[in-house]
């Protein structure tokens, strides 16, 4: 069987790793931190005369090509009192900021897989479908022996966000949970 090939470079230059950054309009360190590598590691590429290898030349390959990558991967500033980070083991799928108070929501996907985001297609969920959300992540509230769940909990009675700060929303037939953030 003939081996397959890819229309991507062997190497890159200083010059290239400069050249993406001030393409995305982006810092050393913004940089370092999208890719997934060290401050140093960016200082020395680009003060090198020596070829770059490895992975980082299809990952500029596809920044080269999609620069809206960057900006859809950035996290957006924590603009509400709360935050949860809806992840998929270690990959955030939705950011949800919340003002309780004020009974608003907003979201931002990080991914294009319906299954995976919090609520799946909807764009601008509702306080009361978040609300949803949240209690979907916990056991249900008719739960047989709820009242020995909440003492192992340490909780005093069913919230789901207070029992998600325990629990971190797992469920055992799904690889996702929720961090949060106040």
């Amino acid at each position: 069987m003939e081996k397959q090939s890819y229309a991507v470079a062997d190497e890159l230059l200083s010059e290239d790793i400069k050249c993406i950054r001030k393409r995305l309009n982006i810092t050393q360190l913004e940089f370092a931190n999208l890719v997934n590598i060290s401050y140093k590691t960016v200082e020395r590429w680009e003060s090198s005369n020596k070829p770059i290898t490895g992975p980082i030349v299809t990952l500029v390959g596809v920044l080269h090509e999609n620069p809206q990558i960057e900006k859809h991967l950035r996290i957006p500033p924590k603009m509400k009192q709360m935050r949860l980070w809806y992840m998929r083991k270690n990959q955030v799928m939705t950011l949800i900021d919340v003002d309780e108070r004020k009974r608003e929501v907003s979201i931002h996907n990080f991914t294009e897989e319906l299954q995976s985001r919090a609520f799946g297609k909807l764009e601008e969920p509702t306080f009361e479908q978040y609300e949803e959300f949240v209690e979907s992540r916990c056991f249900p509230k008719s739960r047989d022996k709820m009242k020995l769940i909440l003492r192992d909990l340490d909780l005093p009675f069913y919230d789901p966000l207070l029992i998600i700060e325990k629990t971190q929303g797992k469920m055992s037939e799904d690889d996702f949970w929720i961090r949060i953030e106040r």
